[in-house]
């Protein structure tokens, strides 16, 4: 067997329908609402233990996730007294976050977009709520100060403008839409003007020359240029972290829709092209894509991986000529259609996530990472799996990001 299958072969594939999404959708709102009491007050962690997550504080990086599948679920209930359960339980959290960033609690590093894009700018989009917006605002003010005018790019964590934490990460192009957005709302183009010079760098350095692309990219502290590239959480600094790649297919998508530069569309193909021509047979990449099929004895998966990308897809074919649209689109709906046969939960009663066989942080000789949530659900890959259902059935879905 070959290690990935190929391009010609992966058009082969099927495509998921309309009634297996609707079915997939319907049965991760059933999920919500089932362990709904037990995080409401409460978020659960970045990762499962055995398929089940433990409700705990809403600190780290990832809790905006969660409460993106409530305004997703909200969306997506059948009946009124499931979407109030849904919406009570969403505006607590909301009310969370809101004094989380007044109280600058956990919130000292870049990630303001991934807690505030799909919980509070969600729910002013969605209902009005002036305390999402509010909280939102200030997340946007608190990620701007994170800005490195010396190089152009948002520094993601560590001491600011130390050489040893002059960095981004390829992450960081999906914190960027809260800032489009806080232009939009304010009138001040301050956020919008910090978002694209960040992309520009990113794009700029992030990309190898075989398309595939870096985790972490140092900066120089005094030049301003590239230093050099890393990871923390692939396989080695030369290898493609599946996930990072997932995020600079959607990354590229998102930065496209804001800033409409065309050499975007060009960056989005090479960085998909790179991750489709790593994929094994069934469609859901190995943790770094340097695996593939023969790999299964020592290394798991990342099912999130196939679902970021599959969002990022869905949202560039938006702005693509025909042709390409339509076959992004179907690379789409052939990535969730594996997703849904092979790894998504079944049986809400064996799990409270959405997709099995993610993969947080996985340990090798070779980098720096802490081990977590190997072979386990992943929050943002629950949520991004209800994010390409809900896109599918709603092609004109007013995104969060």
């Amino acid at each position: 067997m070959d290690k990935w299958i190929t391009t010609e072969e992966l058009t082969g594939y099927p495509e998921i329908t309309k009634r297996e999404a609707m079915k997939a959708l319907s049965l991760c709102v059933s999920g919500v609402l089932k362990y709904l009491d037990g995080f409401t007050d409460r978020f659960p962690g970045p990762a499962s233990f055995d398929g089940f997550y433990k409700p705990g504080e809403n600190k780290g990086w990832t809790t905006g996730f969660y409460t993106g599948e409530l305004w997703l679920a909200y969306e997506n209930a059948g009946n009124e007294s499931d979407k109030k359960r849904l919406l009570d339980a969403a505006n607590i959290q909301v009310g969370s976050f809101l004094e989380r960033i007044e109280k600058l609690y956990d919130v000292e590093h870049h990630d303001m977009g991934f807690l505030y894009s799909p919980s509070c700018v969600a729910a002013y989009k969605l209902t009005g709520s002036k305390e999402g917006k509010k909280a939102a605002l200030l997340a946007a003010d608190k990620l701007i100060t994170r800005f490195q005018p010396v190089g152009e790019f948002i520094q993601a964590w560590g001491e600011m403008g130390a050489a040893d934490n002059y960095r981004f990460i390829i992450d960081c192009l999906l914190n960027l839409p809260l800032l489009y957005w806080a232009s939009e709302e304010t009138g001040d183009d301050k956020y919008k003007d910090i978002a694209e010079k960040h992309i520009h760098t990113a794009m700029d350095n992030v990309i190898r020359e075989d398309d595939s692309t870096w985790h972490t990219v140092f900066m120089d502290n005094v030049t301003g240029k590239f230093h050099h590239g890393a990871t923390c959480q692939g396989y080695k600094d030369g290898s493609a972290w599946a996930r990072g790649q997932a995020w600079g297919i959607y990354g590229t998508a998102v930065a496209y829709k804001y800033t409409g530069r065309e050499e975007y569309i060009g960056y989005f193909k090479r960085v998909s092209g790179y991750f489709l021509k790593h994929l094994p047979v069934d469609l859901c990449p190995f943790w770094d894509l340097t695996f593939g099929d023969g790999d299964e004895a020592t290394e798991p998966r990342d099912s999130s991986s196939a679902v970021i990308a599959a969002c990022g897809m869905l949202e560039m074919s938006k702005y693509m000529d025909t042709a390409d649209s339509v076959y992004y689109t179907g690379i789409a709906r052939k990535l969730i259609k594996a997703v849904y046969d092979i790894y998504s939960v079944k049986d809400i009663d064996t799990s409270n996530g959405r997709i099995l066989h993610g993969t947080y942080s996985k340990k090798s000789p070779y980098n720096t990472c802490t081990p977590e949530g190997v072979d386990e659900c992943v929050i943002w890959g629950d949520y991004y799996y209800m994010e390409a259902l809900n896109r599918l059935l709603n092609p004109d879905w007013k995104i969060y990001w």
